[in-house]
């Protein structure tokens, strides 16, 4: 049951039509990881405790720097050189007591992303590599959990959502990590500050949808979305029978 102080808090979530006190009571008992606390992070972090999320991890090994500013709105120039995740902490502690805020700085890999990930209820994958994608896809899948993929470079982003069962996944996509002679990096090539503000806030919707079961998800769809020309495109996804995380002759979630 929600408390007075809650009713009022969450107010304008109350009124809306499908979602109600219902949906609220979902986005309270729901979790979320977020892995990454960067760019996508940042807008991802702040809209999920704000809409009041129970527990919400933060995953991340980085500190905040000064290039970070530009887009990592989470942030700021007070916190340099703090860890990410407790700059995180300290930036949605205030914004929302009733979330639980979790956090975890140290670097995902391949020994402890499959006891991340089982702990929630809905991940956002928040990264900035291809090996932390792939590896966020494939635990995903074998753990039968939804999840929202981001990525962002110069002037375009997209996301699309993956629920192993029922949609393509990632590796469906893109079946294969490029080399690193392919993978170009923001660092590299650059990124428009505001772009990762459209992209996470974004992949905070789908959370919110699933958590609370409204709405369509975006399964089978990757959203595209080119910031100088100001158009979003919409690419129909199918799964890889031969997709070498979900494909045939692997088991279901």
């Amino acid at each position: 049951m929600l408390t007075d102080e809650q009713k009022e808090r969450y107010a304008r979530h109350l009124i809306l039509e499908g979602f109600g006190e219902t949906g609220q009571e979902r986005l309270s008992q729901g979790s979320v990881l977020v892995i990454g606390a960067g760019g996508l992070g940042s807008p991802a972090l702040l809209y999920l405790t704000a809409a009041g999320v129970g527990r919400i991890g933060i995953v991340d090994s980085d500190v905040v720097e000064l290039s970070n500013l530009q887009r990592q709105v989470l942030h700021n120039s007070e916190r340099l050189g703090w860890g990410k995740t407790y700059s995180a902490s300290a930036a949605l502690a205030p914004l929302n007591p009733d979330a639980e805020i979790c956090t975890y700085p140290i670097r995902m890999d391949r020994e402890n992303i499959s006891g991340l990930v089982a702990d929630y209820d809905f991940i956002i994958d928040a990264t900035d590599n291809f090996e932390a994608k792939f590896l966020i896809n494939d635990a995903c899948v074998a753990a039968g959990k939804g999840y929202s993929h981001g990525g962002i470079l110069r002037y375009c982003g997209q996301t699309m959502t993956v629920i192993p069962g029922k949609s393509p996944c990632y590796r469906c996509i893109f079946p294969e990590e490029p080399g690193a002679e392919d993978a170009i990096a923001c660092s590299k090539a650059g990124v428009i500050g505001v772009l990762p503000g459209i992209i996470g806030t974004l992949q905070a919707t789908e959370a919110i949808k699933f958590l609370s079961g409204i709405g369509d998800l975006l399964l089978g769809r990757l959203l595209t979305y080119d910031s100088l020309k100001l158009k979003f495109r919409e690419i129909g996804l199918k799964r890889n029978p031969a997709c070498p995380a979900c494909g045939e002759g692997h088991k279901s979630p």
